[in-house]
């Protein structure tokens, strides 16, 4: 059930959203009033969190059964003995599902309250506790051990340190403060440790904050699934173009078994360092991450290759994942969005650029998938339709495993094209409404079929670069 207000955004981006989800193709097939109804379902759905915690297992490292007992384990001291299942994905080998408690509607609101920002508002409606940086304001009377309110300021509208906000604001839950008032804004270098151990929150998930680091990376469902669509073999050399923060690279890694190459690129120095991280936790030596520009990695003097390092020769890789920048309007929970059209507007030619470089690097007969987090049609399936009319070499490639809906209408492409493409659509099936009763009662499988419907918003296609002429 919808408990929050629809994601908040320009007059100017709804009104272009609307005209991409309310357009020809797809008033033809289903109506107006049916697409302007989806629509308005999509944007109460995108300020509400999935209905799952999804985890991916290393493989590399442990057994998935091994991993799920200790798992087990952890949930019961999380949740003080409420036994919660834990799901392993039937498509996707390793990937655990947590069901997601909520919304639990009769938590007593507190006098002592606190405002955190939206991002921070985000991050508990998926299990993460409050950390000082988050906490934007608190009553003035707010002392450590204090049972607190916490509120998300969605439209970024309090001031810092202040003692009461009036504005819009959206009840996350209670919790118990770690900090005073005076400590959190003392005006001493900023405060990086807990501020508010959330007790009761609206949606009950775990909390993964260095729990079994090196067996468990947390990963939204399509995330993990994007990796199994590329299917890398052992012994293949991989690009991983836009890599940061690495789930997506070190899966490949792990499927490889950690047999071959995987080279990760993103242009920001912190993010390839904790690439490199997440590769050195996960007990994983075939990754090698650089901090170069994906747009500039294609070597265009046919010299010989400098110790594998970028910018590289055309026509090196066997499999490509092009896991875009993008607007990332597929995201959950996100109860706003203050960007301008310009700004949105703003990923598809960066995609390109990037999607140019991608095929030119590719193997003849070699595989490249294009992944963003973002529904936007002119992110998805219009840079499905243009990639395929500017490079003939490319073919659309069916997927597998296919758990996601099939493309949207609106980018001219035909109906067995959609067919091969998957988006993972948040307004496919009605907000669930979970307690500890109703868990109870589910069927395995209906619960595996909400955690394949009720995710982000995703979109994944795959292509196979046809034989040189």
């Amino acid at each position: 059930m919808s408990i929050f207000p629809k994601i908040s955004l320009r007059p100017e981006v709804e009104n272009y959203l609307k005209e991409s989800f309310v357009n020809k193709e797809i008033v033809t097939a289903l109506g107006k009033q049916e697409a302007e109804r989806k629509f308005e379902t999509l944007l109460k759905h995108l300020s509400h969190p999935p209905s799952f915690t999804t985890v991916r297992v290393n493989t590399h490292l442990a057994s998935v059964q091994h991993v799920k007992n200790l798992l087990l384990d952890e949930l019961q001291k999380q949740f003080n003995g409420l036994s919660v299942p834990i799901l392993q994905h039937p498509d996707l080998q390793d990937v655990l599902l947590i069901p997601v408690i909520g919304p639990r509607k009769n938590i007593k609101k507190q006098q002592c309250e606190a405002i955190v920002g939206a991002q921070c508002g985000n991050a508990v409606l998926r299990g993460a506790h409050v950390y000082a940086p988050g906490i934007v304001s608190a009553s003035k009377f707010m002392k450590a051990g204090d049972v607190i309110s916490v509120y998300s300021d969605i439209k970024g509208k309090c001031k810092k340190g202040a003692r009461e906000f009036d504005g819009t604001k959206v009840f996350l839950g209670n919790g118990i403060s770690e900090l005073s008032r005076k400590e959190i804004f003392n005006g001493l270098p900023e405060l990086k440790g807990m501020g508010i151990r959330m007790t009761e929150p609206v949606y009950l998930s775990p909390s993964f904050d260095n729990v079994l680091p090196r067996y468990l990376f947390l990963q939204n469902l399509p995330s993990a699934l994007v990796t199994h669509v590329l299917n890398p073999q052992p012994g293949e050399k991989i690009l991983d173009l836009c890599a940061a923060p690495g789930g997506k690279t070190t899966h490949i890694a792990a499927l490889m078994h950690d047999q071959g190459e995987v080279i990760a690129l993103d242009k920001i120095f912190s993010k390839v360092e904790k690439i490199k991280q997440n590769a050195l936790l996960l007990g994983l030596n075939s990754i090698r991450a650089f901090c170069f520009d994906g747009t500039k990695a294609v070597k265009l003097d046919m010299v010989e290759d400098t110790e594998g390092e970028p910018p590289f020769l055309p026509e090196s890789f066997d499999r490509i994942l092009l896991d875009a920048p993008c607007s990332g309007m597929g995201q959950r929970p996100n109860m706003a969005c203050t960007w301008s059209l310009k700004e949105l507007a703003s990923y598809q030619p960066l995609q390109r650029k990037l999607f140019t470089a991608a095929v030119q690097l590719l193997k003849p007969e070699g595989v490249l998938v294009y992944s963003t987090c973002t529904i936007m049609l002119a992110e998805n399936e219009e840079q499905v339709a243009w990639a395929l009319t500017k490079f003939p070499c490319l073919q659309l490639q069916p997927q597998e495993p296919h758990i996601g809906g099939e493309g949207m209408r609106g980018a001219g492409l035909s109906c067995e094209q959609l067919k091969q493409l998957q988006r993972f659509d948040p307004s496919a099936v009605p907000l669930p409404d979970t307690d500890m009763d109703s868990l109870r009662e589910a069927r395995r499988e209906d619960m595996l079929r909400l955690a394949n419907k009720d995710s982000i918003g995703f979109f994944i296609a795959k292509f196979i670069k046809c034989k040189s002429t």
